[in-house]
């Protein structure tokens, strides 16, 4: 099973690279960001679109809330600026979440919950959950770096031990860093 400091330091990098992504992503021209690059999601936006969608998806069975639906057929957040702060938001909610709710007896508890396209009741560990979120993310976060790759953009370092504060305690995590003379 997972700990809450794994949780805890995994949605820490997800906000990172969120929102590191979305500020590069900023600069590209909206007709390229949306253009079709062949990817599972088709475009750059459509990628990043459907991460934030399938965390509030996640988010909504873990806090017993309605599910959010799409806005388009294609898109849940079309707007460039509305999907930015619409992350911004979730990033928010869950780091909040995680530390008001994410307990080891929470994350060793049967989730159950019902998929819209595959409708079948499943039960599972809330830790297999979490980290299936987490790792959807990331995932879909590597799609979209070869994305931004193609339209000329640099994601930049996306390695987990680049997160700031892995280093100083703050994420639970036992770290060390030593600068070698050479």
């Amino acid at each position: 099973m997972i700990s809450v400091d794994y949780v805890r330091a995994m949605v820490a990098y997800g906000h990172w690279m969120n929102t590191r992504m979305m500020a590069a992503c900023t600069g590209i021209p909206p007709a390229d960001r949306g253009r079709d690059l062949g990817a599972f999601f088709g475009s750059l936006q459509g990628t990043l679109d459907h991460i934030l969608w399938a965390d509030l998806i996640w988010m909504s069975r873990f806090e017993g809330t309605a599910a959010p639906s799409p806005a388009s057929e294609t898109l849940f957040c079309p707007d460039w600026d509305d999907l930015v702060a619409r992350r911004a938001a979730a990033d928010a909610h869950i780091a909040a979440w995680v530390e008001r709710t994410v307990t080891p007896e929470w994350l060793a508890a049967p989730l159950t919950y019902v998929t819209r396209f595959n409708p079948h009741r499943w039960t599972l560990p809330a830790w297999v959950l979490v980290t299936h979120m987490i790792n959807h993310a990331t995932h879909h976060r590597g799609q979209a770096s070869t994305l931004m790759m193609q339209l000329g953009v640099d994601p930049g370092v996306t390695d987990l031990p680049a997160l700031p504060g892995l280093f100083d305690g703050s994420l639970g995590v036992a770290a060390t860093r030593d600068a070698l003379a050479v």
